[in-house]
């Protein structure tokens, strides 16, 4: 099996609440996002997304996709996507960094994969763990009120788990966690996500005020060494998201003692086959994981869903499910949330199938 042909398709999903805010005043209403397809001489297709949280989250947009799927396709040409240890070493070696772009074609390469074996790719990560993955919901930063409001009535959906934007105002922070809080069960489970949005000072100020409320606090401020200091003055658990980019910042986090929960976003990592590198080793050290991805639609969720389910439940905080945020659907077959949770398909690959009517036409083919 040979690759013949990587071309990729524009999808704009718009947003079911309109907008989605979060630190620094950052918004978005549509995401701009690239279906990546990879076809072999034997005709089949594999299919990847990637989906940047706006150009102003991490070092990655939209366009940028496509303009390095088209200096990097040539050199893929003719090599077996089967082989992903192979593909990935081709990648590095053709593009230094920019792990985003090679993120929708390692995850097509992994849809190959399992097509060519009929197998399910959460089968060929490790196996299926559980019946079904637990969903968290993000909830846009809005007044204390609203986001209680929100919190409500995604709760009565099934949701048990919320990761609230934060990482505004200090004060009106203090009153969205706890207006928050004090509407949900003990068994629920809450994050404040920055999203690197305080200063030092304002979160150590944020932690220590709400010192008596059971909260996770994620990624506090912008640089690790912030993190860190605002890790070693409070007692609640922990999360790192963005500064946590490869191998070398997780097992210096580790080492640290940085952190109880860490984020892994497939395409922050450059793909499905890094992601579990990483997932791996985490499970190894007794780390419990956020897998996702910085957004998507159909594709990306039904990656989500695979590399979460082949991951043991006990490392598994949450995961969530993008393309319920979304109102296109980009592909048949993909994960449907149902009472907070969802469940990876059990067709081969990543069990979906694009929607070429709702894709349009091809804005990069290389072949």
């Amino acid at each position: 099996m040979k690759i013949v042909r990587i071309f990729a398709h524009r999808v704009e999903l718009p947003l079911h609440e309109g907008s989605y805010k979060w630190s620094g005043g950052k918004s978005i209403s549509v995401f701009d996002s690239t279906i990546v397809g990879v076809e072999t001489d034997t005709g089949l297709i594999g299919y990847g997304e990637v989906c940047p949280l706006g150009p102003f989250y991490l070092p990655a947009y939209a366009e940028g996709v496509r303009a390095g799927l088209r200096e990097l396709a040539p050199h893929l040409l003719g090599f077996d996507p089967r082989e992903l240890a192979k593909i990935n070493q081709r990648m590095d070696a053709a593009l230094k960094g920019h792990p985003y772009v090679k993120s929708g074609i390692d995850i097509a390469c992994w849809d190959l994969l399992g097509k060519a074996t009929g197998l399910p790719v959460c089968v060929l990560m490790g196996g299926r763990f559980g019946e079904t993955v637990r969903l968290y919901r993000a909830i846009s930063q809005e007044s204390p009120e609203e986001m209680a409001k929100k919190v409500a009535g995604y709760r009565a959906e099934g949701y048990t788990r919320f990761q609230l934007k934060v990482g505004g105002d200090p004060d009106v922070d203090i009153e969205r966690i706890r207006a928050v809080r004090a509407m949900l069960k003990p068994s629920d489970r809450l994050v404040a996500d920055a999203n690197t949005g305080w200063t030092q000072h304002e979160a150590i100020r944020v932690v220590r005020a709400v010192r008596d409320i059971d909260v996770y606090i994620e990624q506090p401020c912008l640089s690790y060494e912030e993190c860190l200091a605002v890790r070693r003055h409070t007692d609640h658990p922990f999360v790192l998201d963005e500064n946590v980019d490869g191998l070398d910042m997780l097992l210096r986090a580790k080492a640290d003692l940085a952190m109880d929960v860490v984020n892994l976003k497939i395409s922050k990592l450059g793909g499905l086959t890094k992601t579990k590198q990483v997932r791996d080793l985490c499970v190894s050290m007794g780390i419990a994981m956020t897998l996702e991805d910085s957004w998507g639609g159909d594709v990306t969720t039904a990656a989500i869903a695979h590399l979460a389910h082949s991951t043991p439940e006990e490392f598994r905080f949450t995961s969530t499910d993008f393309n319920s945020y979304v109102t296109v659907s980009t592909a048949d077959g993909a994960p449907k949330r149902s009472n907070g949770f969802m469940t990876a398909g059990t067709a081969p690959g990543l069990g979906i199938e694009p929607k070429t009517a709702v894709l349009g036409r091809r804005v990069v083919e290389v072949a």
